[in-house]
């Protein structure tokens, strides 16, 4: 277990030099850490659980299913409910962009990075032998008030980790928390420092690729339009073509080493 300003990141069994890599760039997130109470929720944002809520159970299940029984693929993705509407709103460009390579869609709407985490344990991604994961999580732990910005880092890091220790051949593409809410408000200042501290922490990493589209989603004066986010949070098809054309060249680069 590493540690830093009385945060327990997970053990990482990845390479020695990676490791210290990631550590030694986490000085963003001790600065962090030292400005906010950390996990004073009961729930940590590294820790494992499953869901609860009975709506979203026959959906954990069935990701846990593909993640078991599928046949090896190149692509996976892992996420929340922006991920899972790959097979909604971004059903179109799924099939034209993604599902010609195989993709597997490991999306789970309301998921926090514990979430996540508990569902990893139940299902490795090591018999899929990924290629690329690409990865999106951690709005959920910012927007449902139970962790701050911090302890959500600290969630994507261990996330992170974990698929690395599982698959440490795969290229994780992790993409920056996409902003959310119609106007500036704390929530995307919360955003942003989790975004920055991902950017420092994996910046000397080859395995990992950030991928920052904020900046796509942002229209004029700040505001994030209607026609690529109707509630300010999940994706229309114009929103979906936003994250495909973003992941394109960083996930054919993956495909291909």
């Amino acid at each position: 277990m590493h540690q830093i300003k009385g945060v327990n990141l997970p053990q990482m069994h990845i390479p020695t030099a990676n490791l210290r890599r990631l550590l030694g760039s986490t000085i963003l997130l001790a600065c962090l850490l030292a400005m906010s109470p950390i996990f004073t929720s009961k729930q940590s944002t590294v820790t494992a659980v499953p869901r609860t809520d009975g709506g979203i159970l026959s959906r954990q299940a069935e990701v846990i299913r593909r993640a078991r029984e599928s046949a090896p693929t190149n692509v996976v993705f892992v996420g929340d409910s922006i991920t899972q509407a790959w097979e909604d709103g971004g059903a179109a460009i799924w099939k034209e962009r993604f599902a010609v390579a195989g993709a597997l869609n490991l999306g789970v709407s309301g998921d926090r990075t514990e979430h996540v985490l508990w569902r990893l344990d139940q299902a490795p991604l090591t018999r899929l032998a990924p290629k690329a994961v690409v990865l999106l999580i951690g709005t959920n732990n910012l927007g449902h008030g139970t962790a701050n910005a911090a302890q959500t880092f600290a969630g994507i890091y261990a996330v992170v980790a974990k698929i690395h220790s599982q698959v440490p051949n795969a290229r994780i593409l992790l993409c920056a928390i996409f902003p959310r809410e119609e106007n500036m408000n704390a929530m995307r200042g919360d955003v942003a420092q989790v975004n920055q501290a991902l950017a420092s922490a994996f910046a000397n990493d080859s395995s990992v690729r950030i991928i920052d589209l904020c900046a796509a989603f942002i229209g004029v004066e700040g505001k994030i339009p209607a026609r690529l986010m109707p509630d300010f949070l999940h994706l229309t098809p114009a929103g979906y073509q936003v994250w495909a054309d973003g992941i394109r060249a960083p996930l054919a680069e993956a495909l291909n080493q």
